[in-house]
């Protein structure tokens, strides 16, 4: 492979393409997965070919890595596992060699303890969509509120039971009639977040926690899990992109 590489992170709710010169990231773009599988599958075939110059990139080596639940390939590109690849991504973005990795993702959560810059452990939620992004998207959209707002509060969060995101929404609805403010709702959403992973978190902990993933995004739960873990957290500068980083650094 060149000094000039191509990584696809081919996630449950967005496709993430960054390009890398010499380790320099000088290209990269969002798509949404279903129209991105729509535009570039071919039917039966179960693999997607990719006009990467129609899409703005110069063509090259291509590494890709995916949702462990999808086995779509990519015509020409290499692939890896996705736990490999976020993994070097944490290394190369943070230089860290002892840490554990939280990525939040779409549709689920990942945990990896990562020793001397290899996988010692990992544990993934991968069930439902419970703790994950789309969890925090659908409330969110109940409470009326933007991700950038549900992301400030962690204070004073009222009690739920429920981390599922269909059961969720009902219990939320009835803390808005009991007439709970937006905020403490907010809050209580991202301790329930917290509280569906913190168990394996447990498990893996290390004295830095990276984040990464879109849901890593939200500032609330970097907050409570210093708090509860009395642990420092690592936010990466392409926290989205950590997959896609991890394809192009060997």
């Amino acid at each position: 492979m060149g000094d000039l590489m191509i990584g696809i992170d081919l996630g449950s709710r967005n496709v993430k393409i960054i390009q890398m010169e010499e380790k320099q990231i000088i290209n990269k773009n969002i798509y949404n997965t279903i129209d991105f599988y729509r535009k570039y599958g071919e039917k039966g075939s179960g693999s997607l070919k990719i006009n990467l110059q129609e899409l703005g990139f110069k063509e090259d080596d291509i590494v890709a890595t995916g949702y462990g639940k999808i086995t779509v390939q990519v015509d020409g590109a290499e692939h890896i596992p996705e736990i490999q690849a976020h993994v070097k991504g944490a290394i190369y973005q943070t230089g860290l060699e002892n840490f554990t990795l939280l990525d939040i993702g779409g549709q689920d959560t990942k945990i990896i303890q990562v020793r001397n810059s290899k996988i010692a452990d990992f544990m993934t939620n991968d069930r439902c969509a419970a703790s994950s992004g789309r969890y925090m998207e659908n409330m969110a959209h109940i409470l009326g509120i933007t991700m950038e707002e549900l992301s400030k509060h962690y204070k004073e969060p009222v009690e739920i039971s429920s981390t599922c995101a269909i059961f969720g929404e009902t219990e939320i609805i009835g803390r808005i009639v009991e007439g709970y403010s937006t905020e403490r709702l907010a809050a209580a959403i991202n301790y329930a977040v917290y509280r569906r992973f913190s168990s394996m978190l447990k498990k893996l902990k290390s004295d830095s926690i990276v984040l990464s993933g879109g849901g890593s995004l939200n500032d609330a739960i970097a907050k409570i899990i210093e708090t509860e873990l009395s642990t420092q957290t690592v936010s990466l500068s392409e926290p989205q992109f950590n997959g896609a980083i991890g394809c192009c650094v060997k």
